[in-house]
């Protein structure tokens, strides 16, 4: 059943940038000039440019020196208080590949920068925008798939779930090494979850013909392929790649190692997106989400798997997800793994009232490897978290999962007031019921892979 998981996909994951984190040798002297070029540009572009950028997650730029001087006092602010950038992570228990968890040491130099009046320095040596964006991306993608027509979300302050269909063609057989998605409403897309469907040819004369998008909750589930018209002409099942792309709040995408994770599609196919959640809107709005495709020259040598435990995954949350009105509450999950793994992403996952979240995994010696901790949720920013090398977890370990639920009055982020039972319900994805997962992306492992870098 583990190899059966098998996901021939690429995890979007988080923020592609390497971690800067200036040296005391590096940073200007007290008394000595901070200026942007030299000291505060390497801190900005590899920890905040990534999201602050077209198609970026935030809603304004900081690519150049007009755009974050303008922001200086907010800039300065938000970084002292660690509002931004946002890494949920506790970087004492572990570290990450690409994190964007600021120094105290590079908090201050934003402080002095903006006290010393933002001295823009020698700024004609920075990249220009342009050049910065592509350093920060792959690049121009090889195809662009956009839903065949806007998602109309009401606005009547209820959670939106849609399946929809957003078929492509292409001229021949193709590697693919990448997808990315990207909400045309971030507020609103709250989780994504896609799969491609592959036709032959021969079997599928329309791929456009039927609904493009049903409401998950308004369709019955047995009709839901015929009326999106994701059969065959003759009515059979087309074979399917699960997870080729997902997308949570604040995910980053970026790449795995070479040679690890992509697949091979056919000429006529069709993203199945079996769960796009939108969350409450008080007005009606459209969203025009699209996905962006990176070709590869050959197959891939090593495919990537994953497995899910907690809610609907492989072992139960102990003990039943139910949190009463004013309580706080620990689950746990554990898991043994039944073969020798290489972690390449791990997702944490909680919905509105979760506090804090702890995994780690003890091998058969004894011995503990630490996964993550996050001492405060945020339901905000969910992250795909990669290990700085492949992460062996050895054959019979097991993983435990630790997590604290507060519904309290006193957690500001309980969805009701005053505050009602809330629970695990038969997989709801719903922000108002709950949820507790720990996902893993992984490979077999083969030898060498603890150092193989995932910067």
């Amino acid at each position: 059943m583990f190899y059966q998981l098998i996901k021939l996909s690429l995890v979007v994951t988080l923020f592609a940038l390497v971690s800067c984190n200036s040296s005391p040798n590096e940073m200007p002297k007290e008394g000595e000039p901070v200026l942007f070029a030299e000291h505060i540009a390497p801190i900005i572009y590899t920890n905040c440019s990534k999201c602050h950028s077209q198609d970026g997650a935030a809603p304004f730029p900081l690519l150049t020196y007009q755009d974050i001087a303008s922001k200086a006092k907010l800039v300065a602010y938000v970084t002292e208080k660690r509002l931004m950038p946002p890494w949920p992570a506790d970087p004492t228990y572990t570290h990450f590949a690409n994190e964007t968890y600021l120094s105290n040491e590079q908090i201050q130099l934003i402080q002095r920068w903006v006290a010393g009046n933002c001295l823009p320095g020698d700024t004609a040596s920075l990249d220009q925008p342009e050049n910065l964006i592509k350093s920060l991306n792959l690049g121009k993608p090889d195809l662009i798939v956009k839903m065949q027509d806007p998602i109309k979300v009401p606005g009547n302050n209820t959670d939106l779930f849609m399946v929809v269909k957003v078929p492509f063609e292409l001229p021949q057989d193709t590697f693919i090494k990448a997808i990315e998605f990207v909400p045309g409403k971030k507020r609103l897309v709250h989780h994504m979850n896609a799969h491609i469907i592959q036709f032959e040819p021969s079997k599928k004369s329309d791929l456009w013909g039927g609904q493009f998008a049903v409401n998950q909750d308004q369709t019955k589930s047995e009709t839901i392929h015929k009326e999106l018209n994701l059969l065959n002409d003759d009515g059979s099942y087309a074979p399917m790649t699960p997870s080729v792309c997902n997308y949570l709040p604040g995910s980053q995408f970026s790449l795995y190692p070479k040679e690890i994770g992509g697949y091979k599609i056919g000429k006529k196919n069709a993203f199945y997106l079996n769960d796009m959640h939108f969350g409450p809107s008080a007005i009606d709005e459209i969203d025009s989400s699209y996905f962006k495709i990176y070709y590869a020259d050959k197959a891939p040598k090593r495919p990537v798997a994953e497995f899910q435990i907690g809610t609907l995954g492989l072992a139960p949350v102990e003990p039943k997800l139910i949190v009463p009105a004013g309580t706080v509450k620990k689950f746990t999950i554990d898991f043994p793994v039944p073969a020798d793994i290489s972690i390449l992403t791990i997702v944490p996952h909680m919905h509105l009232i979760g506090k804090t979240y702890l995994a780690y995994a003890i091998k058969p010696s004894g011995d503990t490897i630490r996964l993550i901790r996050i001492n405060n949720w945020d339901f905000r920013w969910q992250y795909f978290y990669q290990p700085k090398t492949l992460l062996k977890i050895p054959r019979g370990s097991v993983i435990h999962v630790e997590g604290i639920f507060d519904n309290t009055a006193n957690n500001p982020n309980n969805p009701f007031s005053p505050p009602r039972e809330i629970a695990e319900k038969n997989g709801s994805m719903k922000t108002t019921d709950e949820m507790f997962q720990f996902i893993v992306a992984y490979v077999p492992w083969q030898k060498g892979d603890e150092q193989i870098s995932q910067e």
